[in-house]
């Protein structure tokens, strides 16, 4: 069953901007070594739900957050950019329409069964410009080595122009393994293989345009969870480090370490060439799946 959005507080989210806490010191190392990267390059993106603990009839409602360290600021429902936004439980249900600009909640969902629910959302692209310093950076610290390498052999510009488009998917709990483990679509897509958060490790599949992708960086952060397994404000919880990163192997697969409870983000990123020059130089697509490994009873 689906509801339409309205304005309320999200657990986890907040309607105005707090003072950031200071990063933790190896990231404001790294930072410092790489040198200040563009927050659109930079940042996570990822789904934010009410709660990811399901449960027959109670709503869910989805929003975003775009921040550093597993920490942010959520973002607007902006229509204009929206090439997709569904939610899959007993069938699929596309919840675009149910957006309205300038809300942080971008939908609800109501869900029927203990099946557990995948929300997904595809935005449009955005363009950037950056210095090309900040560029190589961010290349350097997202693993991009491939598109490094051919950078370093272009000629010199005090410019580039990227553009960037958002993939993030959410896991609500649930039973029904295959609501979270068949792909949906996207064009970089996080494919878990089994029930996220079920297990200390989770094996994962990255497939660009439906096909595997080798060495792709797949990079987590943990952040931690209430004890009704309801996610911690997403903006003024502490960043975090990356909590492990990986490369997928030559089937675009690889290990997610997720022993640790709490409320869990896995992130990649797949960048190349523009297909349409006029508009930018490079194009990336950044894809990004959030559920919970839930606290051990009494603890």
């Amino acid at each position: 069953m689906m509801t339409s959005p309205r304005r309320f507080r999200m657990p986890g989210l907040r309607t105005r901007p707090r003072r950031r806490a200071p990063l933790p010191a190896v990231i404001a190392v790294l930072m410092a070594a790489l040198g200040a990267v563009s927050p659109a390059a930079a940042h996570q993106y990822w789904l934010a739900p009410s709660r990811y603990l399901g449960a027959a009839g109670k709503t869910v409602e989805i929003g975003a957050i775009a921040g550093t360290g597993f920490r942010g600021e959520r973002k607007p429902f902006n229509p204009s950019r929206c090439v997709r936004l569904v939610v899959r439980s007993r069938r699929l249900l596309d919840l675009a329409p149910l957006g309205r600009q300038g809300e942080f909640v971008w939908g609800s969902f109501a869900p029927s069964d203990s099946g557990g629910a995948l929300f997904a959302f595809e935005s449009d692209y955005a363009p950037i410009t950056l210095p090309v310093a900040e560029f190589d950076a961010y290349l350097k610290l997202e693993g991009l080595d491939g598109p490094l390498a051919v950078r370093h052999q272009q000629a010199r510009r005090d410019s580039v122009r990227e553009r960037y488009r958002r993939c993030p998917k959410a896991w609500i709990a649930g039973s029904d393994a295959a609501r979270a483990t068949a792909p949906i679509g996207l064009p970089l897509e996080v494919v878990p293989l089994t029930v996220p958060g079920a297990a200390p490790d989770l094996g994962v599949r990255v497939l660009w345009e439906g096909k595997p992708l080798a060495g792709a960086m797949l990079r987590a952060w943990r952040a931690p969870i209430k004890a009704d397994g309801s996610p911690s404000d997403g903006e003024s919880r502490d960043s975090v480090g990356v909590a492990w990163e990986v490369r997928t192997d030559a089937k675009g697969e690889a290990v997610a370490h997720v022993a640790a409870a709490g409320e869990w983000l896995l992130s990649v990123v797949h960048m190349a060439p523009s297909t349409d020059p006029k508009a930018a130089d490079w194009q990336s697509t950044w894809a990004s799946l959030t559920f919970v490994r839930p606290l051990e009873p009494g603890r």
